[in-house]
């Protein structure tokens, strides 16, 4: 099974990233960008085709968010906006349900995927990619909603300092996560922390497991999202007393939303619009932390630091850097299967 799971991962990533190959016509300028992709205007995103045939119109349109935490919870979370942007554009909007970044990377890539929120780090591959084009991220009326890396111990635990995590096992998320892995790569050499070398690394998968693995003794600390601890708290998963704050990183922006780059330029038009004109209701500002609106962004400016921390890395918004995502998601989803199949099997012989 995990054989035959990555197989049809990498399988799937090399024909949608092999469809590539055939560059833009007459193109001057894509940056960064993938071959498939022109960026014109030099605003690091794709232009929309030039040529009117290649624009899409699909009457059905599909939407997603970042795999965190529980996909169900931001089905459900989203569902008073999927209603707006059904009603703003006239389609019917469907919600599609991703288990990894490099799944949701390639989904917008092969035209799978129309409407998304990507997670603050694969913003990136989405953007160099997939032709994605994001416009916005969880605001208030004056400002986007930051967050910030924060690591994290148990209450109990005798790690009270960043140096006290020398020679520790700490968690970090996913290869391709800002908060959850580049930014301390990025940061903490100036705290005189340095990532396996100073410290055992190891991935969790997601910010909520690894929260989670410290709170079980699994991990001795973590470095992970701000926002998302602080959905935990508010929903009860966890006890903020429990926790220990040790570090606390400059500001970031948090997901992005935006839209496919080959949209129909009309059908662009009523997306900005639903995104610029929707307030979210109670329940969802509870959700996402008193959040009331989408806040306009641009790729350009507002993910220079994000860049800046891909770049220190030595992270690649590549082909090559999505197919080692892809590799180790899907040597993730293989060793979380063969935990369940195990824990069948116990059960089954009690």
């Amino acid at each position: 099974m995990p054989k035959k799971l990555l197989s049809r991962l990498l399988l799937s990533s090399a024909l949608l990233l092999g469809a590539g190959a055939v560059q833009a016509a007459d193109c001057s300028h894509r940056g960064v960008l993938d071959d498939k992709f022109c960026d014109e205007n030099k605003d690091l995103v794709a232009d929309s085709p030039t040529d009117p045939s290649q624009w899409r119109d699909p009457s059905t349109l599909v939407f997603t968010y970042t795999p965190v935490e529980d996909p169900a919870v931001y089905k459900d979370a989203f569902s008073d906006f999927q209603k707006y942007l059904s009603e703003v554009t006239g389609k019917k909007v469907i919600y599609y349900t991703v288990h990894s970044n490099a799944a949701e990377v390639e989904a917008i890539r092969s035209g799978r995927l129309h409407i998304a929120g990507f997670s603050t780090g694969p913003t990136g591959y989405a953007v160099n990619l997939g032709g994605y084009v994001p416009i916005a991220v969880k605001g208030f009326a004056d400002s986007f909603q930051g967050y910030n890396l924060i690591v994290i111990v148990r209450k109990d635990s005798s790690i009270q300092a960043m140096d006290d995590i020398k020679g520790k096992t700490v968690a970090h998320t996913s290869a391709s996560s800002n908060s959850g892995n580049l930014a301390p790569r990025a940061l903490f050499p100036e705290q005189g922390i340095t990532p396996d070398t100073d410290y055992t690394v190891k991935y969790s998968g997601k910010h909520d497991q690894s929260i989670m693995g410290v709170l079980s003794g699994d991990y001795d600390a973590a470095p992970v999202a701000s926002d998302v601890f602080d959905r935990m708290v508010t929903a009860g998963r966890i006890k903020k007393d429990d926790f220990r704050i040790i570090y606390t990183s400059p500001r970031f922006p948090t997901s992005s939303f935006g839209y496919a780059h080959d949209l129909h330029p009309d059908l662009v038009k009523k997306i900005k619009h639903a995104f610029s004109s929707f307030r979210f209701p109670p329940a969802m500002q509870e959700t996402f932390n008193g959040t009331d609106r989408f806040y306009p962004i641009t790729y350009q400016k507002d993910w220079q630091v994000i860049r800046d921390i891909a770049h220190a890395t030595g992270t690649a918004y590549t082909k090559t850097g999505l197919k080692k995502l892809a590799e180790k998601d899907a040597a993730k989803a293989a060793k979380k299967r063969a935990k369940q199949l195990a824990a069948e099997a116990a059960k089954k012989s009690e």
